[in-house]
């Protein structure tokens, strides 16, 4: 291990994050709310860290491997969330413990959405903007970012990118350097996020929340700035763009790439992941519209609006709150939650296991079948008209497998703690599929489920971001063998 090379690549990192901490301290001032002292002490904090870490190994600049690649992420992961938690501790408005403030910031990290604050409506704006603004980092990936602005990290940026970007195919680059390939993403990550935002103000929105919604849209995040969340608008329209560029944020962004190259929308349904994604969506939609119809005439109704907000924010794992999902009718709520595990595309920022993944395992199960007909047949699995390896099946069942046995470590060690077990289950699923939705008695703001339980979440919520095997592997003896 190129141990000071990699202290330098994480000092380099933080110090690029302690320049965002200004931005809400900006928000302070514009607003006069409090709230912007945190932010400056948060900064100066963690610059003096950073330089710290990189001064003394700035020479450093050995080339990295794969393996130290993967530790650089959760390296940073790990730091980056203590560091961001900075300003929860600070702040005076909140009066949270350690575990509670470690628990919001890794929570916006990840993208997960789950909060332990309450009365939102009352807090300073510059804490709420920062809320949403640690989700948006999070979203792309701020290494992913790192990579993009900061060449002089003096390391093959595809072992971070690769360690970084979500699903199971890492190695696919829209640009020929992994430098161009990062730029590329942000500026579609950007240009989403600004389009978001003006379509929000548009229908209706103030500035700052059509901004602030826009980062927790785009992001795939669900927080908000307000308790009711979305419900707090009541406006049909607001919640039909959310629920499209939640879509948009669900689709993999080498395909926005593409369609933004060559002017065609076409380019999205050419992808059989794309085409899984947008049935999966609408059957799902067409299963709560009549559910909810054949409800009404028990008392039970919402607006279509409400329903297919609900339905995409849960699905792709963005984690909004138009409605109490516990009110509605038994089926949906369970049923939702279960959509979570399959998520958005993979190359999106939606948590789960991702679509191709879950498609593979289909198509896995039905050749399995078709050989119990035809044992000596030779069946090849296509995805977009591409044979694929059998070392790519083979990853894909190694995933599940990994993900099953975290889910249930996860759930045992909840249960082991008092809950019950349909909460057990719902607090798993909701942190290791980053979605951030309770139900029940783990209600939304996940304030009295205790310190382990929030802790497993913590590490939950790393599992799903990371996807697994990158946390995975470094507690492997291979890993640290030289």
């Amino acid at each position: 291990m190129h141990w000071r090379s990699i202290i330098r690549i994480v000092g380099l990192l933080i110090s690029l994050l302690s320049v965002f901490m200004l931005i809400p301290a900006l928000i302070a001032i514009i607003y006069r709310d409090g709230g912007g002292a945190i932010f400056v002490q948060s900064f100066f904090l963690a610059f003096i860290l950073g330089i710290i870490l990189w001064l003394p190994n700035r020479k450093y600049k050995q080339d990295l491997s794969t393996r130290e690649g993967f530790l650089i992420v959760v390296l940073f992961w790990v730091v980056l969330g203590t560091i961001a938690a900075f300003p929860f501790i600070f702040d005076n408005h909140l009066n949270l413990n350690l575990t509670t403030a470690f628990f919001e910031s890794f929570s916006g990290l990840t993208t997960t959405g789950a909060t332990s604050i309450i009365h939102l409506d009352t807090l300073p704006k510059a804490l709420l903007f920062y809320r949403q603004l640690l989700q948006w980092l999070g979203g792309m990936g701020i290494i992913v970012l790192a990579v993009a602005i900061l060449p002089l990290l003096g390391v093959g940026g595809m072992q971070l990118y690769r360690a970084e970007i979500p699903g199971p195919q890492k190695d696919s680059k829209v640009q020929p350097r992994i430098a161009q390939t990062a730029k590329t993403l942000w500026s579609i990550y950007i240009f989403l996020t600004v389009i978001c935002a003006v379509s929000l103000w548009l229908a209706g929105m103030d500035g700052f929340d059509a901004i602030s919604h826009s980062f927790s849209t785009i992001s795939m995040g669900g927080f908000s700035t307000h308790d009711a969340s979305l419900a707090y608008f009541h406006n049909p329209i607001i919640n039909y763009i959310i629920t499209f560029f939640i879509i948009l944020s669900g689709c993999n962004f080498a395909l926005h790439f593409n369609a933004f190259n060559q002017f065609s929308i076409r380019q999205y349904f050419k992808d059989q992941e794309f085409r899984a994604f947008i049935t999966i969506l609408a059957i799902l939609i067409a299963i709560s519209i009549v559910i909810i119809y054949l409800w009404s005439d028990k008392g039970f109704n919402t607006s279509v609006d409400k329903v297919v907000l609900q339905v995409v924010s849960t699905a792709t794992t963005t984690g909004f709150a138009i409605d109490d999902p516990y009110h509605w009718p038994p089926l949906l709520p369970i049923m939702l939650l279960c959509a979570s595990f399959i998520g958005g595309c993979a190359g999106s920022i939606g948590g789960g296991m991702k679509v191709v993944r879950v498609l593979l395992l289909f198509m896995q199960g039905s050749r399995e079948l078709k050989r119990l007909v035809h044992p000596n047949a030779i069946y090849s699995l296509k995805l977009n008209n591409r044979v694929l390896p059998e070392r790519i099946i083979e990853a894909v069942w190694g995933f599940f497998s990994a993900y099953a046995l975290v889910f249930l470590i996860s759930f045992f060690i909840v249960v082991a703690n008092g809950l019950s077990a349909m909460d057990a289950f719902y607090i798993v699923a909701s942190s290791l599929n980053n979605l951030g939705i309770g139900i029940d008695d783990a209600s939304d703001t996940f304030t009295h489920v205790g310190e382990i339980v929030q802790w497993v979440m913590i590490i939950d919520m790393l599992f799903g971001r990371l996807e697994i095997f990158t946390l995975l592997v470094i507690f492997t003896p291979a890993f640290w063998k030289s």
